[in-house]
């Protein structure tokens, strides 16, 4: 399951996060895999997205930056799994 991560940060927390960052890659826990990840310039602001075929890799990955930033975690669709989503809702309600 894909889900879109974002997160916004404190400029008190700019050195913090800085310094994780540069320790770590920025790698996703065991079980997260990134698609991909987008930073705003010039703040503590971005999203990432990923996929996990379970919430235990998203979990761990709030908790791993969850002292610096403040996240928000949805689930995603694709365009071809929101049209699918849609035709049947569409077929369902038309009878």
């Amino acid at each position: 399951m894909k889900f879109i991560v974002q997160w916004n940060g404190l400029p008190t927390a700019e050195g913090s996060v800085i310094e994780r960052f540069m320790k770590t890659g920025g790698q996703t826990p065991d079980g997260v895999k990134l698609l991909g990840r987008w930073h705003a310039i010039g703040g503590l602001h971005g999203f990432a997205v990923v996929e996990a075929e379970d919430t235990r890799g998203i979990s761990a990955l709030a908790l791993e930056w969850g002292d610096l930033l403040t996240m928000s975690i949805f689930p995603a669709m694709t365009d071809e799994d929101l049209g699918a989503a849609l035709a049947k809702h569409q077929a369902t309600h038309q009878q």
